[in-house]
C-alpha cells in the first residue's frame, strides 16, 4: 500500500490514551473515515471511528479498562464496540473485508487487512486513516487519493461504483447527500453508476433512505442534492411527487416557471432561512399537487386551482410511506394548505377582518407560514421580488397588529361548549356547535372583542334567533 506522508493534528487526549494502549499491545490502530475527512476539511467532530488491525472489541475493551469506565457496548454480530469518554462517542472495530448477496445490504464478515477494510468502504474521501501508534502518529494513509479528491471536491467510490453500489445500494443516497452536505460533485463514473444502480434501492429499509433524504434536505443547498436525485432518476424512486414536479410549466410571475425548478429554489432560499428540517420538508411539498390540478384556461393560461387542498390532503400519504413521524403532519399539512393566503392578502388592502381569519387558521404556525411565503418568491426580476417582499412585509406587520391586539394566536373560544349548553339549556348535539360558530365569527368580523364577558353577551343575544333557524331546518 502507498501512503502519503502527510499528518493530521491530532489534539485530543483521549485518542493518545488509546494510542498508548495500542504501542502496548503492539496493534496497528487508526482513526478513519469521517474523522480524518473532517479534519482535513478544518471540521471538529465528537464521533470517531477507530480501526483495528486485529480484534476490534478485544482492543475496545482494553481501553475501556485504561479509561477505567465499565460501560462499553459491544455488538458480537458486527464486531463493533461503543465506547463515552467525555464528550466522544468512540467506535471501535477490526479491520475486515466484506461479501454481499444480492437480496441483501447486509454483509458476510471476515478479519481482513488495512488495505482491505478501506478498500470496503463507500468513497474515497472516507477511506483515509490516519495512525494513533506513537512512531507513526497521525501519519495519513491514502491508498485511493481521498485527498486529492477532498481538495478537487468530488465524490468517487476506491473500486467500480458498479461493484460498490451493487454491494450496499443505499450508497447511491449516500453519495448524493455528502454531494449536497459538502458542495461537491459526483465524480463522472460515479454519476453515470447511480442510474444503473437506482433499483436495487428497493431492498433497502424506508427509514434507512428516508435518514439520507433528510440529510439532504437538512444539508447548506438541498437543491444540489435534489437535482442529482432528479437527474439520476433516484427522486422518481424515493419521492415521485417531487419526481412529477419537472416539466408542469406555470406562469411566470414571482415563480419559476417549471414547478420543480422553482420548488428546488424555495427549499434553498428557505434554507437561509431556518435550520428546521419539517419547514424545509414544507417549501419542499408546498405545490405537491400542481401536477394533479393543471388545467389550461383560455386567457389566463395554465391553472392549478385547489393545489393547496390536494396538497395539504396527500401529505398524510407521503409521511406514511416515508415513515416520518406523524406528529409532523398537522404542521406540513397546515403551511400547505395556508400557503397561498397571505399572497391573497398582499393582492388587495389588507383588513383587519382577513386578517383574524388567517391568524385563527394559522394559529402558532403564522411565523414560519410567513417564512415559508418570502421563501416561494423565485422570480429573476429584482424589482418583483421587491415589491412581493415589502407586500408580505405589509401583510406581516398588519398580523402582528391584529394579534397583539386581538390575541387570535392559538385562538380559543371565549365562551366554550359547556357554558353554551349551561346557558342555553341544551344537551351535546350540533345546535352547540352552531352557537360557538357564531360567536366565532362576530369575533373574526370585528363584531366583538375577543373577551369571554363580550361574547356571552352575543350569545345572549343570538340564542333565540339560532335555536329557532335550526330548529326550522330539515
Amino acid at each position: 500500500m502507498t501512503a502519503q506522508k502527510r499528518r493530521i493534528d491530532i489534539q485530543q487526549p483521549e485518542l493518545h490514551t488509546i494510542g498508548e494502549c495500542a504501542d502496548e499491545l503492539r496493534i496497528d490502530v487508526y482513526v478513519v473515515g469521517g474523522y480524518v475527512r473532517d479534519k482535513l476539511l478544518g471540521k471538529e467532530v465528537q464521533d470517531i471511528d477507530v480501526l483495528v488491525v486485529g480484534d476490534g472489541i478485544d482492543f475496545a475493551k482494553h481501553a475501556a479498562a485504561k479509561f477505567k469506565i465499565d460501560a462499553l457496548t459491544t455488538y458480537k454480530k458486527f464486531g463493533t464496540a461503543m465506547l463515552h469518554v467525555n464528550q466522544l462517542k468512540l467506535e471501535f472495530v477490526g479491520a475486515r473485508k466484506e461479501s454481499y448477496s444480492k437480496d441483501s445490504r447486509n454483509p458476510k464478515v471476515e478479519p481482513g487487512s488495512l488495505h482491505d477494510d478501506l478498500s470496503r468502504r463507500d468513497f474515497t474521501i472516507n477511506t483515509l486513516a490516519a495512525s494513533l501508534n506513537s512512531e507513526t502518529w497521525g501519519e495519513v494513509l491514502d491508498p485511493f487519493h481521498g485527498q486529492s479528491d477532498l481538495q478537487a471536491k468530488i465524490i468517487r467510490t476506491p473500486l467500480n461504483p458498479l461493484r460498490t453500489f451493487d454491494d450496499d445500494p443505499l450508497r447511491t443516497m449516500r453519495a448524493i447527500r455528502f454531494a449536497s452536505q459538502l458542495g461537491f460533485s459526483l465524480g463522472k463514473e460515479t454519476l453515470e453508476a447511480i442510474p444503473k444502480m437506482r433499483d436495487r434501492l428497493a431492498i433497502i429499509a424506508q427509514e434507512r433512505i428516508t435518514d439520507e433524504f433528510m440529510k439532504i434536505l437538512a444539508s447548506p443547498a438541498p437543491s444540489i442534492g435534489l437535482r442529482l436525485m432528479f437527474d439520476t432518476g433516484v427522486m422518481s424512486i424515493v419521492f415521485p411527487e417531487v419526481a412529477e414536479l419537472s416539466g408542469v410549466d406555470q406562469r411566470g410571475d414571482h415563480h419559476h416557471k417549471d414547478v420543480f425548478l422553482h420548488t428546488c429554489m424555495v427549499v434553498d432560499n428557505i434554507t437561509t432561512m431556518t435550520d428546521d428540517v419539517y419547514l424545509r420538508f414544507a417549501a419542499l411539498v408546498h405545490d405537491i399537487a400542481k401536477p394533479k390540478t393543471k388545467q389550461f384556461r383560455e386567457g389566463i393560461g395554465w391553472t392549478f386551482y385547489g393545489h393547496e387542498e390536494l396538497g395539504a390532503r396527500m401529505v398524510k400519504h407521503i409521511f406514511k410511506r416515508m415513515k416520518l413521524p406523524f406528529d409532523k403532519i398537522p404542521y406540513v399539512e397546515g403551511l400547505v394548505h395556508l400557503h397561498l393566503r397571505p399572497m391573497a392578502l398582499a393582492d388587495e388592502e389588507v383588513t383587519d377582518s382577513a386578517v383574524r381569519r388567517l391568524l385563527f387558521e394559522a394559529g402558532d404556525l403564522t411565523d414560519d407560514l410567513m417564512t415559508l411565503c418570502r421563501a416561494d418568491i423565485t422570480s429573476k426580476n429584482s424589482k418583483l421580488v421587491k415589491q412581493y417582499t415589502a407586500n408580505y412585509d405589509r401583510v406581516h406587520s398588519k398580523m402582528k397588529e391584529v394579534e397583539e391586539k386581538d390575541r387570535l394566536r392559538a385562538f380559543q373560544p371565549p365562551v366554550r361548549g359547556d357554558e353554551i349548553m349551561q346557558v342555553c339549556n341544551l344537551g351535546p348535539g350540533k345546535l352547540v356547535g352552531a352557537l360557538k360558530s357564531k360567536i366565532e365569527e362576530a369575533i373574526l368580523a370585528g363584531t366583538i372583542p375577543n373577551e369571554h364577558e363580550s361574547a356571552l353577551q352575543y350569545l345572549l343575544s343570538i340564542k333565540e334567533a339560532v335555536i329557532q333557524e335550526f330548529q326550522r331546518t330539515p
